[in-house]
């Protein structure tokens, strides 16, 4: 470390999950005095081993740091195991990398102000192996001086980005970037029983599926600019032009004995622009059918 490097914060952690301790021996690799603490004893061997301290009690856990972050299981978990030591948190802020509903984030938020602590709304878009590394995606909300104060400490986990004031907006962003990911596993679920009907081996038609995403993904961006601008105005590959594409593939999965239902699901939202008198718009217009189920 230079001399001239500020010294690592101390930080605490609270919960010894695979995750939680990919968070913790990130921060003892960075240098952070680290404290742990979980329910269940016995998890945390290999963090003391490394150079972090395991806390007997929950309170000790908490006093020994200025930030505690918090990666349990959900917002009943929280409570529960916050609840005896609550009052510990005075004066800290808690970042919660547990996966939360917008609403979850707020009301933890409020409970927790009461008792004079900070918040942070947190989500982790990362495996626990991908922990520390840049490619491991944290998005944060809250008090942006609060995530100011802690950023060199919450960076060790990987990016870090503050998305928005409202404490719940990481949580959003996460469940919208998840489904995002199990639409994409279920596209290529469905191609790989399809393509398995010819004999061709899931493994091989990864090999094809992952070159040919990765190419169609850079059109999110023209997507974007429709769905922002509220204006569908095709210029090439209209709804109905889709909407044959979808009906082929869901012909060919029934002549091939497969399960039609993704491909169906996709059409039956073309379907209703197409009704609404939408057909000759950008296929981007079936976000209309999600955004607006009842329009």
């Amino acid at each position: 470390m230079n001399a001239n490097s500020p010294t690592p914060a101390p930080v605490t952690l609270l919960g010894l999950g695979a995750m939680g301790r990919a968070l913790a021996a990130a921060f003892v690799a960075g240098g952070h005095p680290t404290t742990v603490w979980n329910r269940t004893p016995g998890r945390a061997d290999d963090l003391v081993a490394s150079g972090a301290v395991e806390a007997p009690e929950l309170s000790a856990a908490i006093e020994a740091s200025p930030l505690v972050v918090v990666c349990l299981f959900d917002k009943d978990s929280v409570r529960e195991a916050l609840a005896p030591a609550v009052s510990s948190l005075a004066g800290r802020t808690v970042a919660m990398l547990t996966t939360f509903t917008p609403t979850d984030a707020r009301e933890i938020s409020t409970w927790l102000a009461e008792h004079d602590a900070d918040y942070l709304g947190g989500a982790v878009m990362a495996v626990p192996t991908m922990i520390g590394k840049p490619e491991s995606q944290l998005f944060y909300s809250g008090p942006q001086h609060l995530f100011d104060t802690h950023r060199a400490t919450l960076e060790r986990l990987g990016t870090s980005k503050h998305v928005g004031a409202d404490v719940g907006t990481s949580a959003l962003y996460e469940t919208a970037l998840l489904s995002g990911m199990y639409a994409m596993f279920a596209g290529y679920y469905h191609g790989a029983a399809l393509i398995g009907t010819g004999g061709v081996s899931a493994r091989e038609f990864a090999a094809y599926f992952v070159p040919f995403v990765q190419a169609m993904a850079s059109a999110a961006d023209g997507a974007a600019e429709f769905i922002d601008k509220g204006d569908y105005t095709a210029e090439s590959q209209s709804l109905e032009f889709n909407r044959s594409a979808l009906h082929h593939i869901v012909h060919v999965s029934e002549d091939q004995g497969i399960s039609p239902e993704v491909p169906v699901l996709l059409r039956e939202m073309m379907d209703r622009q197409i009704r609404a008198g939408h057909g000759a718009d950008s296929a981007t217009r079936m976000y209309e059918s999600i955004a607006r189920p009842q329009g």
